[in-house]
């Protein structure tokens, strides 16, 4: 096995790129910790926790790595389906059926996953800036318990009930 010869410029740059990542992570930290203490509860709750603030975290950065493997899994699918429709000579009238279904289903299933990707990279945004767990309705807390169950949540269960019945 030969060894990988670098240069002392590429040394220099994955010394950076090291030493960036530590200090971001001991940001990060902090920050959690502020945030944790600056989230907003309900008066019958205790306040957020940096661990739970953390794991909160890690849920709706899992999602997101999730569903942009679904997205690209269904856009290739869709690639190959809409190829597949201008080889239908001799199809007949439900296979032509069947092949605009199969695409209808996965035009639908990609917009479905890119919602659920921009809610929570929303709520990634409003974590960011201090607006995650207030009713985007009526500025009161959403409630730790909705969003532990619910990470993308923006309404509080009296707005959201509202909501839903219009």
């Amino acid at each position: 096995m030969a060894a990988k010869a670098t240069t002392p410029a590429a040394q220099r740059g994955a010394t950076t790129k090291a030493a960036t990542a530590r200090s971001r992570s001991r940001g990060t930290k902090a920050s959690t910790a502020a945030q944790a203490a600056a989230m907003a509860v309900r008066d019958d709750e205790e306040p957020w926790t940096e661990a739970e603030l953390t794991e909160l975290r890690a849920e709706v950065e899992s999602d997101i790595a999730q569903l942009e493997r679904e997205i690209a899994t269904a856009e290739a699918e869709l690639h190959d389906l809409m190829l597949d429709a201008g080889d239908g000579a001799g199809d007949d009238q439900a296979d032509a059926g069947a092949k605009t279904f199969e695409r209808e289903q996965e035009i639908s299933l990609a917009n479905n996953a890119r919602d659920l990707l921009d809610q929570n990279r929303r709520a990634l945004q409003r974590m960011a800036d201090g607006t995650y767990g207030l009713c985007e309705s009526c500025g009161n807390p959403i409630g730790k318990l909705r969003l532990q169950a619910a990470p993308r949540a923006t309404l509080c269960m009296p707005c959201k009930k509202k909501e839903e019945r219009r």
